[in-house]
């Protein structure tokens, strides 16, 4: 027993002796955390890599770190807001010191800003411009650039166009400027100004394509900056009334090659169906209506229960797969990336095919003073587009009859005849065509190719290192096209036996540009200069082919024969311009710009206009007073003044009395042969520049080393001599239509957005983003000179369905644009509507025209916008929301299909209706009640995002891999009793939802 006592207490000994000489062994590591001010940074962490060993800083930016085992370390610092450094340290017995001097991050004062022809840092921005970087974008499936900065920036709307393959986005900051030209910003990418991507009436400015802004890769993008004062977008001048839009892609960096491979694959759903009747439903309704009116209108009805949306719509599946490889070759930085996209519409036979391919080089020569930038991209879209009057179709066909019918000799779709199910009598033409018919007898398909980019050169004077010049040569060039088939035995061209057209277009934008800058500091008065003057040319010019209709068999259309062959418009922009920016103190900035722009689509007494701006800083924060505020890293004053212009959505020639070939009816006959004779074109010689002044005051700020960061801005903007066609009277010129200058717009609001981090810890980290906008706009005058009204009332561009010529909206003084002109609904004591029982407003005792009211808008008064991501470890969770307040929208579809006369048709056939008719009653349809204008506010959930992030995956080796899974479209909570509140022009009829997007994506890089 004494042995094995002995030989325990051996064994003790024995270990504390080697324990007390290990831990002799060890050593520690001390230090202290500076900012970039020598400052120090109390909480920031600091760890020894490959072990679990750290501490975190003092309130003095004092750590020490202890037990640690001889060895060469990587030792890292940490701080929010800050970029990490990593020091290599051997240890040891006893203590190692090592200290870190830390520099702001891109999220910090610091960052560079991208603005007109030059950058500033974050710190010096007098304007109200906002950044959206890449690792802030949507997540999930998207096609076009303008889904990844959705609800991410005050006062900016973002609305998905519809559910179609490559539709697109409408983007507006600050509510847009104008009423009838165009109301998108102007978009600058990587230096290359492009033209507008909608045309006045909605249609895509490139052929063969949904929308022109689907022809670029959001993948390629780097970084979206948003300049929404004048200060910041005049010295863009004549394009930039409605905001500006920079967007720069990605370049390759210094060092070894880095390949990122990613591949997103996807699976769409419809969201919801439109309220309409089932085949059920509409059997028990007409069976109501014969025993109520001794008919037999039961006859007509078929066996069938048909979903017709569950027919025109499928399970979508898209992949989206990019490869970049971005370094230095000869010390040449260099990225190539390639991208292929195929997207599946939600709607049968909607497809997008979509490979790209961008190439970009950044040498620098002589010293670095020389860099040149080589920016290439590619794009090729083929496109099958779905015939969109499906979705009305699957809405108002009788789901009582059957898909397809033995014998029809119409593909064997069922179709309505004038004679029900008597196909001798021949179709009936007041019927809708079979849903699934009109989709698989439509064969449009668009092929458009898409190339843009930029050679700029940038040279540093060595005698004048101050002084720089930059030359950037550009183009935007397209070539679309596309064709139409029918065949002769579908019913949807019934009378023309199918139809076979094609279209072709050219399209070459060019731009030219050259400043000199100059940035010097002024030591002995404590100041900086930087001053830009510069020339700019642009030239558009578009090429389009005209070609007849023929039908299937190959016979022409009657009257189908164009009078041209081509037609090639083409405009042209020369620019002046020079900006200012005067520092003192580095407290006080001072900064002005001018631009003169001369545009082509103007007669040369209207044809210059001139730009100027001002802006004034305080950085507060530097003050003596507020330096002892801890708390505070950032508060900035920002006051601003601009005028910028618009001339998009006019013709290019509509100063100029023009002749032009009379249509086939006007012809003459001379002999047996018919000639087209000349005919004056309207004209308006006084068209001049529309104008917006506008004025911004803001405050942004920061606390806790920019931990919590935001702004809040206050705006009024007016625009002048509104660029609108109106009504002219007839015979004072050569048309009842005319585009003329015709009054002025306010447009104010506020702004506010705030961005946290709500934790950093070494395991966990918390984003916080929201931004809020109120906006409000009024036409204050509506006069096609001083003095001399055009009327107070004109109506939009956008009519209603159902009511050949009707409209709902109207731009009027005293209201918002596009407001809602009704009648005012009167209701019974149970709050149902009655029928043609409208109050009298004006008390004359009878209903018309004079009793019409202004009702609501389509334009939220507040948008909201929240996104939060948390990562624990290597796993991180999102999600983005958007909310809209204050809009409305026409229910179109409720009001075509909610009446009795709808479903028990007069012109011998039953459709389908809209429940709304159990909440009506209707007989008749009602379609300028304001029973349909409907509260369209909503809540949005965008996007909800989960990744896990494994890092290197083998050890030794640079291959990391980073999967997530997305689902967008989450909800949508909201009043309104359409399928989509989200419909941008207000007037809601057979519109393309859209889907909910489940995604599954994969991240490779090494």
């Amino acid at each position: 027993m004494r042995k094995l006592y002995l030989k325990k207490y051996v064994l003790l000994s024995t270990f504390l002796m080697l324990s007390v000489w290990s831990f002799a062994q060890t050593g520690s590591i001390s230090g202290k955390v500076l900012d970039e001010k020598n400052l120090s940074l109390p909480g920031a962490s600091v760890t020894v890599d490959g072990t679990t060993l750290g501490a975190t800083t003092d309130i003095d930016g004092n750590f020490r770190i202890t037990g640690v085992k001889p060895g060469t370390y990587g030792v890292t610092a940490n701080f929010v807001g800050y970029n990490a450094i990593k020091k290599t340290i051997t240890v040891s017995s006893g203590n190692v010191q090592v200290n870190f001097q830390m520099q702001p991050t891109a999220q910090s004062l610091n960052e560079v800003v991208v603005i007109g022809y030059g950058t500033q840092t974050r710190k010096e921005v007098t304007g109200a411009i906002s950044t959206v970087s890449a690792r802030d974008f949507q997540q999930g499936a998207t096609t076009s650039p303008g889904e990844l900065i959705q609800g991410k920036v005050s006062g900016v709307s973002v609305t998905t166009n519809s559910g179609q393959p490559g539709a697109g986005t409408t983007i507006r900051i600050r509510q847009g400027a104008s009423l009838n030209a165009s109301n998108d910003p102007l978009i600058v990418i990587d230096g290359v100004p492009l033209a507008p991507n909608r045309n006045p009436d909605g249609t895509s400015t490139i052929s063969g394509v949904a929308d022109p802004l689907s022809l670029i890769n959001p993948n390629d993008i780097e970084t979206f900056t948003v300049l929404k004062d004048a200060a910041s977008t005049a010295i863009y001048g004549s394009r930039a009334s409605n905001g500006v839009i920079l967007i720069t892609t990605k370049k390759g960096t210094a060092g070894k090659p880095v390949i990122n491979f990613s591949t997103k694959n996807s699976l769409s759903t419809k969201e919801g169906e439109l309220s309409v009747l089932s085949a059920d439903e509409i059997r028990t309704y007409v069976k109501a209506y014969d025993a109520a009116n001794g008919t037999n209108r039961t006859a007509m009805l078929g066996t069938a229960n048909t979903n017709w949306q569950n027919a025109i719509y499928q399970t979508a599946l898209t992949s989206d797969n990019n490869l970049s490889i971005s370094g230095t070759t000869k010390n040449i930085p260099y990225r190539v990336s390639v991208g292929y996209l195929d997207e599946t519409g939600i709607l049968k036979t909607d497809h997008l095919q979509r490979p790209t391919v961008a190439i970009r080089l950044s040498p620098k020569l002589l010293h670095d003073d020389l860099k040149l930038d080589f920016n290439v991209n590619g794009t090729y879209a083929k496109s099958r587009f779905a015939n969109q009057g499906a979705i009305g179709a699957s809405a108002s066909f009788d789901p009582t009859q059957p898909i397809y019918v033995a014998g029809s000799p119409w593909n064997g779709y069922y179709e309505w005849y004038n004679t029900p199910g008597v196909a001798s009598t021949g179709i009936n033409p007041n019927a809708s065509r079979n849903p699934v018919g009109v989709l698989e007898d439509y064969h449009s398909n668009g092929d458009t190719y898409r190339s843009f980019g930029n050679f700029t050169a940038d040279y540093r004077f060595p005698f004048l290192k101050a002084l720089r010049a930059n030359l950037n040569l550009g183009y935007d060039a397209s070539k679309g096209g596309g064709s139409t088939f029918i065949p002769a035995n579908a019913a949807q061209s019934y009378s023309t036996l199918g139809s076979s057209s094609e279209y072709h277009q050219n399209i070459i934008n060019t731009t030219g540009e050259f400043y000199l800058n100059y940035n010097s500091d002024i030591k002995a008065l404590n100041s900086n200069i930087n001053a830009t003057a510069g020339y700019g040319y642009y030239d558009f010019l578009t090429t389009t082919f005209n070609y007849p209709t023929y039908s299937a068999n190959g016979t022409l259309i009657a009257g189908s024969t164009p009078t041209y062959p081509f037609d090639k418009p083409r405009s042209t922009l020369i620019s002046y311009y020079s900006r200012l920016i005067y520092t003192f103190n580095t407290k006080y900035i001072f900064a002005g710009s001018l631009r003169t722009d001369g545009s082509s689509k103007f007669s040369p007494d209207n044809r210059w206009g001139v730009f100027p701006s001002a802006a004034f800083t305080w950085r507060m924060s530097d003050e003596n007073f507020l330096k002892d505020a801890k708390a505070l890293s950032d508060l900035k004053l920002r006051l601003s003044y601009g005028v910028t212009g618009q001339q998009a959505g006019i013709g290019n020639y509509g100063y100029l009395p023009t002749y032009y070939n009379s249509v086939t009816a006007s012809q003459y006959q001379f002999g047996n042969t018919f000639y087209n004779m000349y005919a004056p074109s309207a004209y308006n010689s006084t068209l001049k520049w529309e104008t917006t002044e506008a004025y911004n005051a803001g405050f942004d700020f920061g606390f806790f080393n920019q931990r919590i960061s935001g702004a809040i801005d206050a705006y009024y903007k007016k625009t002048r001599d509104l660029l609108s066609s109106i009504p002219v009277p007839a015979g004072t010129n050569f048309s009842n239509i005319l585009t003329y200058n015709v009054g002025n717009m306010k447009n104010s609001g506020v702004e506010f957005s705030i961005r946290a981090i709500a934790a950093k810890t070494k395991d966990i980290t918390w984003n916080i983003n929201y931004n809020i906008a109120y906006n409000y706009n009024e036409i204050t005058n509506l006069s096609a000179t001083k003095g001399t009204s055009v009327g107070n009332v004109a109506n939009t561009t956008y009519p209603i369905s159902g009511a050949t010529g009707t409209y709902i909206e109207y731009n009027t003084v005293g209201y918002s644009p596009n407001a809602f002109l009704v009648y005012k609904q009167v209701y019974d004591a149970n709050g149902k509507p009655l029928q043609g029982v409208f109050q009298d407003l004006n008390g004359d005792g009878v209903i018309n025209s004079a009793d019409l009211y202004h009702y609501k808008n389509p334009y939220p008064k507040v948008l909201m916008g929240f996104s939060t991501d948390v990562s624990y470890k290597k796993w991180t969770v999102s999600t983005v929301l958007r909310a809209s307040l204050g809009n409305y929208i026409y229910n179109n579809t409720a009001a075509n299909l909610g009446t009795q006369n709808t479903i028990i048709s007069t012109a011998g056939l039953i459709n389908n209706g809209s429940s709304d008719i159990y909440n009506t009653g209707f007989t008749n349809s009602q379609y300028l009640s304001d029973y349909y204008v409907q509260n369209a506010s909503f809540l949005r959930m965008d996007n909800a995002g989960l990744a896990y992030n494994f890092g290197n995956i083998f050890h030794n080796n640079r291959l990391n891999l980073r999967l997530n899974a997305n689902v967008q479209n989450v909800f949508v909570i909201t009043k309104y009793q359409g399928l989509d509140p989200e419909v941008y022009n207000g007037i809601d009829n057979n519109f393309y939802q859209r889907p909910r997007t489940y995604t599954l994506g994969l991240n490779l890089g090494f």
